[in-house]
């Protein structure tokens, strides 16, 4: 446990005993269901408490986005749970929704919520352009994470129509991300966002370079967006700054 104690030292969480049993047997669940159904290509416990749990807590270099509320967050493109269920372990107050294509995975992320004990948390098989264009989700999460690799535009499209106006979008990016936010300026804007903020970090116990993309939500989407599904992949809105 030590690793993942020290990291979440450097992030300024004090993990309880009740949160580092959570880890420890969501570490344990991932081994098990990847052996038939494709959670993650990372298995090395080292590499899955850096590069998932650990990384996955880095929004709070964000310091006030996330926590001391009962704020309604979407992970979009969640995968295994990532970030959302490490989220959803050091703030059980949230109320979180993870939306992904694959049903296998949501089997995994529904055994995972029931074997963690979390409370208010939903499962959604679904992709995102269906669900940012469905009443009971458009517009209303005060919080979107993704750690999806997709350019910032398209992200952009899946994850703005899901935030209420004055919510936030936030992306988990590698690398060095200036062309991608310029690129991207214009479809954000578009879409009722406006680049808020933007924080580079290495993940601790590592040498990954991350970066945080905050955009808050300005105004509504326009009706149109998201475009009907894999639209957004194929033809990634291009719009003047």
């Amino acid at each position: 446990m030590e690793a993942l104690r020290k990291g979440c030292r450097e992030l300024g969480i004090a993990l309880s005993e009740k949160q580092e049993q959570q880890f420890m047997k969501y570490y344990q669940l991932l081994l098990e269901w990847n052996q038939r159904v494709n959670l993650t290509s990372i298995t090395d416990y080292d590499d899955v408490i850096n590069k998932h749990f650990l990384d996955s807590l880095c929004l709070v270099k964000i310091p006030d986005v996330i926590g001391g509320e009962k704020k309604k967050v979407i992970d979009v493109g969640t995968g295994a749970g990532f970030p959302g269920i490490p989220l959803k372990i050091i703030f059980p107050e949230i109320q979180l929704t993870l939306l992904d294509s694959l049903n296998k995975r949501i089997n995994f992320l529904n055994s995972l919520v029931e074997a963690l004990e979390l409370d208010e948390v939903t499962a959604i098989h679904g992709r995102a352009e269906e669900a940012g264009r469905n009443k009971k989700y458009r517009e209303k999460f005060d919080l979107c994470v993704s750690r999806a690799v997709a350019h910032l535009s398209v992200l952009s499209e899946y994850c703005i129509p899901l935030v209420r106006e004055a919510g936030d979008f936030i992306s988990y990016k590698s690398g060095n991300v200036q062309e991608e936010l310029k690129e991207a300026q214009g479809a954000v804007k578009l879409l009722g966002g406006s680049l808020r903020d933007k924080v580079d970090f290495k993940v601790p116990n590592s040498d990954m370079s991350r970066s945080l993309i905050r955009i808050e939500k300005k105004h509504a989407t326009p009706g149109k967006y998201p475009r009907k599904s894999g639209t957004p992949g194929k033809s990634p809105l291009v719009c003047k700054n």
